[in-house]
């Protein structure tokens, strides 16, 4: 099984950040209200950006470097270093 973290783009522009082991199926709640509070009332949102683990802990680890250690602009350096289209 694989593990991802995963970076979506509000429809404000605001990004959030994530880990799941069903991009798919995480991607769906989001967009039908059903995924985090904070993309809620931020719908449309679109996949920008993957990374996949082996381990859990591993995309959680990733997961919670992303979140508070990177800036908006690293955060936008990465997504454009592998955009997902």
């Amino acid at each position: 099984m694989s593990y991802y973290v995963y970076m979506l783009e509000c429809s404000d522009g605001t990004l959030y950040t994530g880990y799941t082991d069903d991009l798919e199926k995480r991607l769906a709640a989001h967009n039908a209200g059903e995924g985090a509070k904070y993309t809620r009332s931020r719908r449309p949102c679109k996949l920008v950006y993957t990374e996949a683990f082996a381990k859990k802990n591993e995309a959680m680890s990733r997961e919670w470097h992303i979140k508070h250690t990177l800036t908006r602009r690293e955060k936008l350096a990465l997504i454009g270093g592998s955009k997902v289209d």
